[in-house]
């Protein structure tokens, strides 16, 4: 396995095989590209062009970037930009390019198997003009923009004040079509509260998602969002989280069913004392595109986040990218953060893209780091246990089983961690046959 450890900023694309019909820029779409449209993407130009947003160092890679509400002030997209060069425009379907006019997933929520919500915890439809809508996030990409032109109404769910929710808040999202559309979740986890809220995403769909969470002074979240749709879904979903005083957010992406899922979750801490841990698990089949890019912004001081991202592949052109955005602002004194990515690529014909980004503007902080790895299987751990008379075959499942599972434990709603081990065997099982 390659091991990738640094403690300075790093942004070099993976020198893995190129798979067909991609470069090393990402998808071929020479005969779609017209430079003429590419417009501001950081530095004061997007200053210009932001609306609420913008506040960053121009020129910056990452604080930079263009943030606006106004789908026409991204250009249209060309597969060369920074942010998209790994996915394939072609399949995400229109959400980049098309009017997003079809009906949204239904969304149902309630406690663990159908159970009763804790009590307190409120769930409500709201219109646009919500004063709670816009709170923790600006959309920084085209489909995030697109995705906010369009919605008609959100799901606000709210934790109330100092509420221990002893069991878990299921939200599911099921999708029953093709056609394009929007879809806008709030949650709000107000002073001193504790909740674990998951995010339940199945069915069929074609969907440009954003989400918000507002993690005010003292509170204690867990947001998990599943994805484990049927092989013809599209999502691509902007998750940005907004920490208060001493507020610990955990986040967890498990990205398993679906065509082509692009998750993008951003943690911004907002008062000093934060505590952030960003989790994801994802499994690649044949064919299929997994991309998760996040980004913790360390912009007040004494915080701390912690980040790790497994995932297997396996099957002919499986594509998986992780890039992981770390920047600590030039206020962020005291600031702890480390960040993990480790891939295992099961058999020929599957890429796994990695690309950790450090920035570093003050140099008094308690530690910064990252580590990148991406291989295939350890022979010594497989020869420990053949060694013992267990078949190379179970050898296999139970090595990506165990460095899968590690993830799965940060879950802490035990019915959907029985549901995810049973999803990885179904998934170790299929690339046996």
């Amino acid at each position: 396995m390659t091991e990738m450890t640094e403690k300075a900023r790093i942004g070099a694309p993976s020198a893995a095989p190129v798979i067909d019909g991609f470069t090393e820029e990402g998808e071929n779409l020479s005969p779609l590209t017209d430079n003429s449209h590419r417009g501001p993407l950081a530095g004061d130009s997007a200053k210009g062009h932001s609306h609420g947003g913008g506040v960053g160092v121009p020129d910056s890679s990452r604080a930079g970037r263009l943030t606006s509400y106004r789908l026409a002030d991204f250009a249209p997209l060309t597969g060369r930009e920074e942010d998209w060069r790994f996915t394939p425009l072609k399949r995400l379907r229109g959400l980049h390019t098309d009017a997003l006019t079809g009906a949204a997933p239904t969304v149902a929520v309630a406690g663990p198997e159908g159970t009763a919500l804790p009590a307190g915890v409120r769930v409500e439809t709201v219109g646009r003009e919500d004063g709670r809508i816009g709170v923790a996030g600006i959309p920084e990409d085209r489909v995030a923009a697109a995705a906010w032109e369009a919605f008609t109404e959100a799901t606000v769910i709210t934790i109330p004040a100092e509420l221990q929710a002893a069991s878990g808040i299921i939200v599911s999202i099921t999708g029953a079509g093709r056609e394009a559309a929007a879809q806008h979740t709030v949650i709000v986890a107000e002073k001193f509260s504790k909740a674990v809220v998951v995010l339940d995403h199945r069915g069929s769909a074609t969907l440009a998602q954003n989400v918000e969470v507002d993690i005010q002074d003292g509170a204690e979240l867990t947001l998990v969002t599943v994805q484990e749709w049927d092989d013809d879904a599209v999502h691509a979903s902007a998750q940005a989280a907004k920490i208060g005083r001493d507020a610990k957010f955990k986040h967890v992406a498990v990205n398993l069913g679906g065509d082509l899922v692009r998750i993008t979750p951003t943690s911004r801490f907002t008062q000093p004392g934060g505590d952030v841990e960003m989790y994801g698990l994802y499994f690649a089949d044949a064919g299929q595109h997994l991309e998760q890019r996040l980004f913790v912004d360390h912009a007040v001081p004494n915080c701390k986040s912690r980040v790790l991202y497994k995932g297997a592949l396996q099957g002919k052109d499986a594509h998986t990218v992780w890039v992981g955005d770390v920047l600590i602002r030039k206020e962020a004194e005291g600031t702890d953060t480390y960040e993990v990515n480790r891939n295992l690529v099961l058999t020929d014909g599957a890429r796994a893209d990695s690309v950790p980004n450090l920035e570093i503007e003050t140099g008094l902080i308690e530690g910064a780091g990252h580590a990148s790895a991406t291989g295939r299987f350890d022979d010594e751990q497989l020869f420990y246990l053949m060694a013992r008379g267990i078949p190379e075959e179970t050898a296999r499942r139970l090595v990506v089983r165990g460095f899968l599972h590690e993830i799965i434990q940060h879950v802490k709603v035990p019915e959907l961690e029985a549901r995810l081990t049973d999803a990885v065997e179904r998934e170790l099982a299929a690339g046996n046959n």
